[in-house]
């Protein structure tokens, strides 16, 4: 028998299946999907068993054996095994980063040097002795004081040096503790009478006959040791064993089940449009204006699904919105239900992967990566807010969560659904043209009103002698709301203090070293910060230019608008969410919960607040300023303005009171902004489209973005120049190439990067000549100091 193995070495050459011998012992065992230990050259790597044949086209006597079988059970399946070969393709990726993304980060290889013994102990050097005296090996890591002696012990052959492959996180066991049911058994035990512990233990037991008590928690009930309860197990009086349990990264609260609501009319419709076709692979774009009842509508289908003996998958974009996404799938699903989000410990999303293979739930709820989540009998998969750009991985491989999705849905034949009440404008032509079924849910499902929405121009603010980031209207809404215990959300896309530090005196702003960007101030911590490689140093007291001190911050982010908040409305209990206030594990849910309960006034915060929220007691939303977005140098500019506008707009009025909603803007009269402003989706898209057109991007163009990154400048262009004149030679008349040109950012990391664009309609030789441009790459620029990425249709070319 002979195994196919793909190997975890991320090289050109090495992206293609190995051929290995299975020794005689595993033969029962081996199946395809299982990791492996293999050697490789002079060392040993992990590997996945892609297949299993009974010929070879090299010579069998030559072929190195499997040294080690990593797992019992397949940790992939056909399927996935399948969508990896796919993906590299579509990707233009290796397989063994497909193959690595499939799996929780638990269960990537962990590669560890270390020296084992292989001679008696007697026979290596006396200092050495002390170090293998525990154990039969010693890291690398801990003899670096002993190099020296143990290459002499090397060469002699008493030690040798080998490779350990683990993976990251281990099972989580406990000691149980299972006391006898007889009570004639405890009786008959005997205890001396000075044994205090011993007796007060025994009683303990005889209180808790038959049950099954964790020992940690024994010892705290009882009031006792470890060597206590040992000594009464060795006597008879329970069994002890290590067994396995689940990280539970469920929510702190007991749940209680919720039946289903009563389905609106249009959610009617729509809904029977799914279940007529949950054995076809479908795709619905569900458009919904926000409020509309997208979810109910998610979880009734589910529960079809569920009823069939199906499985299903619910992707939602950001972690902030998953507690509240899980809690309403808890509610109605309970135990059936896993989650996977980047919330969540390496250790629980190992346990959650573990239900999902094992077949102990049905349903998964979770970001991106949730989507390779390993059901083998899918029946539905949901991308909510499938607008998203989170739905897009940034590194290798750049795999798109929808397209998996469509995949997927293809090999089980069941139904995909997109939901949005903003599309993006590739879903939406693609309903356009009949390649996805359009449903459309036109009111919101409690009938309330949109919330009222008022934009603001903040050039009128400043000419009237207002400078403020809040304007007037927003500022005296902001009391009122308060003044009737009322809830109010507050909407800026910049974190930080202030966007840069600059001197008054001679203009020079404070730049990050190793990066073509400004440092952004932070109050709390008063460093100055950069959001691209996370450099950092204090706030100068003096320009280190021209020695002037006066130093000024300019911008808005959202620790300054919290500081301006306790100046305007000193009495408002304030709860600020973005990337700063989010980093520690569970403080979504925490911030959430906290506004939930109404222990604040006001949420401050970033994108992550935008979309999802479902808080009956908000009636204002304010959008500091709609500007951020919309004047980036990117073809998607406008329609992630809108998007985010309708989004946050949402989030008012969701329930009896009525929400209104003010938006500051420097350009109140762009399309993006004065369409948002009625939750006008039509006419936004014809108008979008026609720009698009004119400018062939997407959805009329597809687009891929190459970008070169070097230490030197003159480098970067030089591959970037090469790469272009190749494409030119090697792709259609009709496809255009834009650039090379230096990137929006210059400069990241001290790496200089270029970029070009492809464009074009239909090209057939693209994914052959992209193959070719990664061999060259591999085989001669790597070598130099160049990295190059290749990007299949971008959510941003920037």
């Amino acid at each position: 028998m002979i195994a196919e193995v793909i190997v975890d070495v991320a090289a050109h050459p090495i992206d293609r299946p190995f051929d290995y011998a299975i020794p005689a012992h595993l033969q029962v065992l081996v199946e395809p999907g299982m990791r492996v230990k293999v050697p490789f050259g002079n060392r040993k790597v992990l590997g996945f068993i892609t297949a299993i044949k009974d010929t070879t086209a090299f010579d069998p006597a030559r072929l190195k054996p499997i040294h080690e079988l990593m797992d019992v059970v397949p940790v992939l399946n056909e399927e996935l095994l399948d969508m990896a070969k796919w993906m590299k393709k579509q990707t233009v990726c290796f397989e063994i980063d497909a193959l690595q993304v499939m799996i929780p980060s638990a269960l990537r290889a962990k590669y560890e040097k270390r020296f084992v013994l292989n001679a008696p102990i007697e026979e290596i050097a006396a200092p050495l002795q002390a170090y293998f005296g525990k154990r039969p090996f010693v890291r690398a890591q801990e003899a670096v004081e002993v190099y020296g002696l143990l290459k002499k012990e090397l060469e002699k052959g008493t030690i040798v040096a080998d490779t350990d492959i683990s993976q990251q996180t281990a099972v989580k066991k406990v000691r149980m503790i299972h006391i006898t049911d007889s009570l004639e058994t405890l009786e008959s035990i005997e205890i001396r009478p000075n044994a205090k512990q011993q007796l007060k233990l025994m009683d303990y037991m005889k209180e808790n006959l038959g049950k099954s008590i964790e020992s940690s928690q024994m010892q705290k009930d009882a009031g006792t040791t470890l060597p206590t309860i040992y000594s009464l197990v060795e006597k008879g009086a329970a069994i002890i064993n290590n067994e396995e349990l689940y990280r539970d990264p469920k929510l702190q609260s007991e749940i209680e089940r919720k039946p289903s609501l009563q389905l609106t009319d249009a959610q009617q419709i729509a809904f029977d449009a799914i279940d007529g076709s949950l054995s076809t692979s479908k795709t619905f774009l569900l458009h919904g204006i926000t409020g509309s009842g997208k979810t109910e509508i998610y979880l009734q289908t589910i529960d079809q699904v569920l009823k069939e003996g199906k499985e299903a998958i619910m992707l939602v974009p950001e972690i902030s919105l998953t507690p509240q996404m899980t809690l309403r799938f808890k509610e109605r699903f309970g135990d059936m239900v896993a989650v996977l989000h980047s919330g969540l410990s390496a250790g629980e999303k190992y346990d959650e992967w573990r239900k999902i293979q094992r077949g102990e739930v049905k349903v998964v709820v979770g970001a991106r990566s949730a989507i390779f989540a390993p059901f083998r009998n899918l029946g539905l998969i949901i991308l909510d807010e499938e607008h998203e750009s989170s739905y897009k991985q940034d590194d290798s491989p750049r795999y798109h969560a929808r397209d998996v999705a469509i995949w997927r849905s293809e090999y089980h034949q069941c139904p995909v659904i997109l939901g949005s009440a903003t599309p993006s404008l590739e879903s939406y032509a693609r309903a356009q043209k009949g390649v996805y079924e359009l449903l459309v849910l036109e009111q919101r499902a409690k009938n309330q009103p949109l919330p009222e929405v008022e934009i603001v121009d903040m050039r009128e603010e400043l000419r009237s002698g207002n400078r403020s980031m809040f304007s007037v209207p927003l500022a005296e809404a902001i009391r009122e709301r308060l003044e009737r215990k009322e809830q109010i959300v507050l909407f800026l896309n910049k974190r930080g203090y202030s966007s840069f530090v600059l001197c008054r005196d001679c203009g020079t702003v404070m730049q990050c070293p190793n990066c073509d960007i400004s440092l952004t101030y932070h109050r709390s911590t008063e460093m100055m910060k950069c959001h691209y490689c996370g450099y950092d140093e204090p706030v100068p007291h003096t320009c280190p230019e021209c020695e002037s001190e006066h130093i000024r911050f300019f911008g808005t982010g959202t620790q300054k608008v919290e500081e301006e908040l306790a100046r305007l409305v000193p009495e408002a209990r304030v709860l600020r969410m973005d990337v700063d206030t989010t980093r520690n594990k569970g403080a979504h849910e925490k911030i959430l919960s906290a506004f939930g309960e109404g222990k604040a006034d006001i949420l401050l915060g970033t994108q992550m607040i935008a979309k999802g929220l479902d808080f009956p007691n908000i009636t204002l939303v304010g959008v500091l300023s709609a500007d951020t977005t919309l004047h980036l140098p990117d073809f998607r500019a406008a329609e992630k303005t809108y998007q985010l506008l309708t989004q946050v707009s949402g989030r008012a009025g969701r329930d009896v009171l009525p929400g209104t909603v003010i938006v500051q803007s420097y350009t109140p009269e762009h399309y993006a902004i004065t369409l948002a402003k009625d939750q006008l989706y039509e006419p936004f898209y014809d108008r979008e489209m026609a720009m698009r057109r004119a400018s062939g991007y997407p959805p009329y163009y597809f687009v891929v973005n190459i970008q070169f990154t070097h230490e030197d400048l003159m480098t970067a262009a030089s591959y970037a120049e090469q790469t272009v004149s190749y494409l030119k030679g090697q792709l259609s008349a009709n496809t255009l190439i834009i650039g090379p040109s230096a990137s929006l950012i210059a400069r990241v990391n001290n790496r200089y990067r270029y970029q070009c664009l492809i464009k074009y309609k239909k090209e057939p030789k693209l994914a052959e000549v992209m193959q070719q441009l990664i061999k060259i790459y591999r085989s001669e620029w790597i070598k130099k100091g160049a990295t190059l990425a290749i990007d299949m249709n971008p959510t941003s070319v920037m």
